[in-house]
């Protein structure tokens, strides 16, 4: 398959993008680099593929093309067009996005660009270009405070508390009308915490290893109650892998989650003992648009093509800072 994948060099996305050429696709990845964090670490999540790595053992067979592009400017669908010639794609995976709930509250228009109307634009491309089959990004941030666990997609009342959530929650319906009007197959998979190797460092996880290796100070938000479905990234890719190839309806949202909740006590915990050294915690207050909990209701996922995560938190976190191991740099 011929694939469109956008925010190809970020975490979820490089993942993926390891994933599709793995198996053989050819890939046209979209990134605009947002300098939301630093440059140098995408690049390094896609250098295997790009550049003078392309002759490494670890590339594969599928074919790689990168435009660095934002997707909210019409000008990039000049360019796509141009990459795509005469071979039509196949499917479009969209994970591009702005992300962060509490950055969103300083930035709401800023996020209404780079998520909906990049959205809507990429949604216009698929249908000029009869591509049929749309998987995107959406986030358990479109629940909002909703004590009704585990979640499940049959919750029709949808009431976000950030402007992050709620520009998931506009893409879910553009999805809607796009397929709709024009037949295209359009899936969106609510991501639960993901996390593992190449997290943003402004992540929990990714920033607690950071800081307790280092014997500084964890900032810890609330009196450590809150919880999360934490997924690893494989067992999202996974899903990613499943949406893709999925046939049978033209629309759906679906859970992709762990089916389980963590503390952030106990997730401290699992640090701990994994780093074998005690964290210094910096408690503050809760903050504004973080959810008490997540929880994946995981049977949907199951039941359209076989979502089955494999990975323990615990296990999650040993690849985790295995990886940052041997990425001290990171």
């Amino acid at each position: 398959m011929k694939i469109l994948l956008t925010g190809c060099a970020g975490f979820i996305g490089s993942h993926t993008l390891d994933r599709l050429l793995a198996d053989g696709h050819d890939v046209i990845g979209v990134d605009n680099f947002d300098p939301f964090y630093s440059r140098a670490l995408k690049n390094a999540n896609i250098a295997s593929h790009i550049g003078s790595a392309a002759a490494s053992p670890q590339r594969t067979s599928g074919s790689f093309e990168l435009l660095e592009a934002d997707l909210a400017d019409t000008r990039t669908y000049q360019k796509l067009n141009f990459l795509v010639g005469s071979e039509p794609i196949d499917a479009i995976i969209h994970l591009a996005a702005k992300a962060g709930v509490r950055p969103s509250i300083e930035d709401p228009v800023g996020y209404q660009r780079s998520n909906v109307i990049a959205t809507q634009n990429l949604l216009e491309f698929a249908k000029q270009n009869e591509i049929k089959q749309f998987v995107f990004a959406s986030s358990s941030s479109v629940y909002g405070v909703n004590p009704n666990v585990p979640w499940s997609e049959k919750d029709a009342v949808l009431k976000p508390i950030s402007p992050y959530a709620s520009t998931k929650v506009s893409c879910e319906l553009l999805g809607h009308v796009y397929s709709h009007l024009y037949g295209i197959r359009f899936l969106g998979l609510r991501f639960f915490t993901v996390y593992g190797p190449r997290q943003r460092p402004d992540l929990a996880i990714n920033k607690f290893v950071r800081l307790i290796e280092a014997g500084e100070p964890i900032p810890v938000f609330g009196d450590g109650s809150t919880r999360r479905d934490y997924t690893y990234i494989a067992d999202i890719v996974e899903g990613i892998i499943g949406a893709l190839h999925y046939d049978k309806t033209n629309y759906e949202v679906i859970n992709l989650g762990n089916d389980q909740t963590v503390t952030l006590s106990e997730m401290i915990l699992t640090i701990e003992t994994v780093l074998g050294k005690k964290a210094e915690i910096n408690r503050l207050p809760e903050q504004p648009g973080d959810v008490p909990q997540t929880w994946a209701d995981i049977s949907k996922a199951k039941k359209l093509f076989g979502y089955e995560p494999k990975t323990s938190f615990s296990e999650g976190i040993q690849l985790f800072v295995a990886w940052r191991n041997d990425h001290s740099t990171f």
